[in-house]
């Protein structure tokens, strides 16, 4: 196993970030580069490189993940949003360490999405 990724840097509190919410299972910040005006990243504290590693063990943490998002959605009075997991360097993902993209506040078409 290589370095830890920032998000295990961030949870350990090796690198400061403010917190939106955390619980024993994930933590959730504001990405630094945000693609909408709320653009939030649901990680867990698990440190699982993307979806594709995820065993049947992991079932309970990958639904906390969707909860924890609803919840955030219901508390910051959202109308929509769009979750997002980038899974490996080809769809995207820059930091292997799972987590979940919550993007709202911005108009999100579905055209082109499944092309």
């Amino acid at each position: 196993m290589g370095e830890p990724s920032v998000f295990s840097q961030i949870i350990s509190g090796d690198i400061p970030a403010e917190m939106i919410y955390e619980d024993d299972q994930c933590v959730v910040i504001e990405d630094r580069a945000p693609q909408a005006p709320t653009h939030l990243l649901i990680i867990p504290r698990k440190p699982l490189v993307n979806l594709s590693v995820a065993q049947a063990e992991d079932k309970p943490l990958l639904g906390h993940l969707m909860w924890v998002a609803t919840e955030l959605g219901r508390k910051l009075g959202l109308e929509g949003y769009r979750l997002v997991v980038n899974n490996g360097r080809s769809a995207g993902q820059t930091v292997f360490h799972l987590h979940v993209h919550l993007l709202a506040q911005k108009r999100m078409p579905e055209q082109g999405l499944a092309q």
